[in-house]
């Protein structure tokens, strides 16, 4: 199977099951154009790298639907990918939390019974978006890795990543380290099939600084 309809089944998949196991509660299909994999409708993914304030980025995103996937406590997720010839030539992985989580902090009680939700109703919770960039075309050793991983919108913030990640990988991500106990639970369902789709690019002089290594499973 080529790169590009491995990563369309993977998105597909992924919104399917977050969908079924109801811990989406909004999704946007992907489409596929001219060898870029993006979200249908309309969305508006530029506002996210605006300078304005992450709340009014989160809302404008929100509104204009600009996501694959809405969780259930509003995070938003968006898994782009571009291609040239069957070979990534850029791919855009986000996760944008809701940056009001009262609805479910000040109303614990009525989530407290559902333990799928025991990791988003905690009140010292800190929302923080992330999003991991291949981009090779603005490569600079050290400055711009081809493959990086962006905490809180920082401008300058890229944290090297040794190759690019699959949506499959993404989401493991996400779901593992936000949304644990859910995983846990559904944990033979939602074990995605992480096997290797892109290869390493990471510069040897970047090994050298503290960096993210997929270790692909084969």
């Amino acid at each position: 199977m080529s790169q590009k309809n491995a990563v369309l089944k993977q998105i597909r998949n992924i919104t399917s099951k977050l969908t079924f196991y109801s811990l989406s509660d909004a999704f946007n299909f992907p489409c596929e154009k001219d060898g870029n994999i993006g979200i249908s409708g309309k969305p508006d993914l530029s506002i996210s790298l605006k300078n304005i304030s992450y709340i009014d980025t989160y809302h404008s995103l929100n509104r204009s639907k600009s996501y694959n996937l809405k969780m259930i406590d509003g995070a938003l997720i968006q898994m782009t990918y571009s291609f040239e010839r069957d070979n990534l030539i850029k791919h855009r992985l986000a996760f944008f939390p809701s940056p009001e989580l009262s609805e479910f902090q000040n109303n614990y009680e009525i989530y407290e019974m559902d333990e799928v939700y025991a990791d988003i109703i905690d009140k010292n919770i800190v929302t923080v978006p992330i999003r991991f960039d291949y981009d090779p075309a603005n490569f600079e050793v050290k400055e711009h890795p081809m493959s990086h991983l962006t905490i809180g919108q920082y401008k300058n913030c890229r944290i090297p990543v040794n190759a690019p990640l699959s949506p499959n990988m993404f989401m493991d991500f996400i779901l593992r380290n936000f949304y644990n106990t859910a995983h846990k639970k559904y944990a033979d369902d939602l074990d995605f099939d992480k096997k290797s789709i892109f290869d390493e690019c990471i510069d040897d002089l970047e090994c050298g600084l503290l960096h993210l290594f997929i270790r692909n499973e084969t």
